[in-house]
């Protein structure tokens, strides 16, 4: 009798051993898995992956359900053990007890059940999928009630878990970019362009916007002639028009407009440019990209002219530079590229003032702040809290900033260098 019942108590420890694995594994499975792979595996036919997604929509009742039944098997195995080993050894059993379902819990009902699924987690989450169904429909009471419980328990010190801050789907997205780029799964490349994208709810028209002391413009008041010869000689195809002064802007013209009207004219001296022009488009400074693509889009228009809140006009935005925010730098045969960024041999970069931040951190992988600013110079500028003179140097952001020259109250080239912690000698 003795031998059998200790079979017996040998045979439930280790199935409620396997049940803890089950439970173990199942939890870290379905809590890692991704939902956004099974939900593409359920939208070509896998029905254990639709089931998964179901499962992971309520996780708080997930974990709450596989802990109770972790927590059961354990507890259970744990007295069976204890009683066993007790009538065996007396009292001294207690200690050997511990010891050896310490040992087989650590190793056969958490640290392998778990290795397996993390090695596997899609594959593990789908196989018991159909089980933990029904653990949670059967737990569910009792995961209620506890859930019900612990709110309020924390309610209690101030902590209210319905109302808590969750990281949002772009910061998940591009955690997630960052993470995989340093890994090495994606390529520098394909993160900016992903990051771009995402970018466009975050940043304003200001933010990449040609400023008005760059833009080409034209006086309209100059000869036709004269008129008609910039518009061609200019790398861009819409050039706006100015009237009285340079920021009174009255109408953008097109360069294939004029180029129909002088084949119908016959001659430069016969094209009203004002005719050929469009009305000028202005919107606020403070547009997210976003929403400035969209108007675009639903305009079928390219350029736009950025106005601040008294209505100024603050430089103009196309629908190319914001294409450039997701696929980089587009240029063709007629564009003029301008080196703003050269790399020195000794590791430090000569950029001009007026180079956006944004480019600098992609052409160098670099994570300058651009919440305050928006060029190199207007973050030196506002980090120092003064206007700095030649040969001035700063510190700040893990860069050393040295102006390398200054034109009135503009900088206009700096030399940035990052900070390399050097080892103190003897380490």
């Amino acid at each position: 009798m003795i031998t059998t019942e200790i079979w017996l108590t040998g045979l439930a420890v280790f199935g409620l051993l396997i049940l803890s694995a089950f439970f173990s594994g199942s939890e870290t499975a379905l809590t890692a898995v991704s939902r956004a792979r099974m939900m593409q595996r359920e939208k070509t036919g896998d029905k254990r992956a639709g089931l998964v997604g179901k499962l992971t929509e309520a996780r708080e009742r997930l974990i709450g359900a596989l802990l109770l039944g972790n927590n059961l098997v354990n507890i259970l195995a744990s007295a069976l053990t204890t009683a066993l080993f007790t009538g065996l050894f007396g009292e001294s059993g207690v200690a050997y007890a511990t010891l050896v379902m310490t040992a087989l819990v650590l190793i056969f009902a958490e640290v392998l059940p778990k290795t397996l699924a993390i090695s596997n987690t899609d594959r593990f989450a789908t196989f018991v999928a159909p089980v933990v169904r029904v653990v949670v429909a059967v737990f569910a009471p009792i995961t209620a009630a506890v859930q019900w419980f612990i709110r309020n328990l924390l309610k209690l010190f101030g902590v209210d878990v319905e109302n808590m801050d969750v990281l949002s789907a772009h910061e998940e997205i591009r955690g997630q970019l960052d993470y995989l780029h340093r890994e090495g799964s994606v390529v520098k490349d394909d993160r900016d362009r992903l990051g771009g994208v995402l970018d466009l709810h975050d940043l304003e028209v200001s933010d990449v916007m040609i400023h008005r002391t760059k833009m080409q413009s034209i006086d309209i008041d100059q000869p036709r002639e004269y008129i008609i010869d910039q518009i061609l000689k200019s790398p861009h195809t819409r050039i706006p028009l100015w009237k009285d002064r340079s920021d009174n802007i009255v109408g953008v013209v097109h360069a294939k407009d004029v180029l129909r009207a002088l084949h119908a004219k016959g001659g430069p001296g016969k094209v009203n440019v004002e005719e050929v022009a469009q009305s000028p488009w202005f919107v606020p400074d403070t547009t997210t990209l976003q929403a400035q693509l969209n108007a675009f889009l639903k305009r079928k228009a390219h350029i736009a002219l950025a106005v601040d809140e008294y209505g100024e006009v603050q430089g103009l935005i196309t629908l190319e530079d914001i294409l450039e925010e997701i696929v980089g730098d587009i240029n063709d045969e007629h564009d003029v590229s301008a080196e703003g960024v050269r790399p020195m041999p000794d590791g430090s970069v000569v950029v001009d003032g007026g180079v956006p931040i944004r480019d600098l951190n992609r052409v160098m992988d670099w994570g300058l702040p651009d919440d305050e600013a928006t060029t190199i110079a207007g973050l030196v500028i506002h980090e120092a809290r003064l206007i700095p003179d030649r040969g001035q140097a700063f510190t700040f952001h893990g860069f050393r900033f040295n102006v390398l020259r200054r034109q009135g109250n503009r900088v206009t080239s700096l030399k940035i260098a990052p900070l390399t912690i050097k080892p103190r000698p003897g380490l």
